[in-house]
């Protein structure tokens, strides 16, 4: 279950497909596709919507309700509703809200930067140049998480 934010950082950077390699199927409500094919989302990701993978599956909205996930935008709220109805295991999601209000309903969560740790702990990406990639895009990050990461994984390649 995906809420828009890591998709469209991921695809920026090159390595949507890393969502397929580390996670399968990957659900998405019809929210979050519209939000992607959005004529303000970036030109990259309008195109690979356009011609999105089979791994992707965008689903109908819930009709369940839940007022936790009032003031959330309205993707982050589709996508954890949906993930409530599909009783998903985890929730892609960037924003510190979303997070906080899926982890209140007991998901497993992670986003952008989580991906990327996980795909460098199974040596699926090369992580200083992914990040390097997405400095270059408008993602909020802090500095002190990117080097953490790279210090992880850069002490992790000294024991090999």
């Amino acid at each position: 279950m995906a809420d828009t934010s890591p998709i469209r950082y991921l695809v920026a950077i090159g390595e949507i497909g890393l969502l397929q390699s580390l996670f399968g199927r990957i659900f998405i409500p019809s929210v979050v596709a519209d939000e992607l094919n959005h004529h303000s989302a970036p030109p990259a990701v309008r195109a690979w919507m356009q011609q999105s993978p089979e791994w992707l599956e965008v689903m109908p909205p819930s009709d369940l309700e839940d007022p936790a996930f009032a003031g959330l935008d309205p993707g982050e709220k589709a996508a954890l509703l949906l993930g409530l109805s599909l009783n998903a295991d985890l929730i892609l999601v960037d924003d510190r809200k979303g997070a906080a209000a899926a982890a209140s309903k007991g998901f497993a969560v992670t986003g952008t930067l989580g991906i990327l740790d996980l795909a460098a702990e199974r040596k699926l990406v090369d992580l200083a140049l992914a990040l390097d990639q997405l400095k270059r895009t408008n993602f909020r990050y802090r500095p002190s998480l990117l080097d953490a990461l790279l210090k992880k994984h850069s002490n992790q390649a000294g024991w090999m």
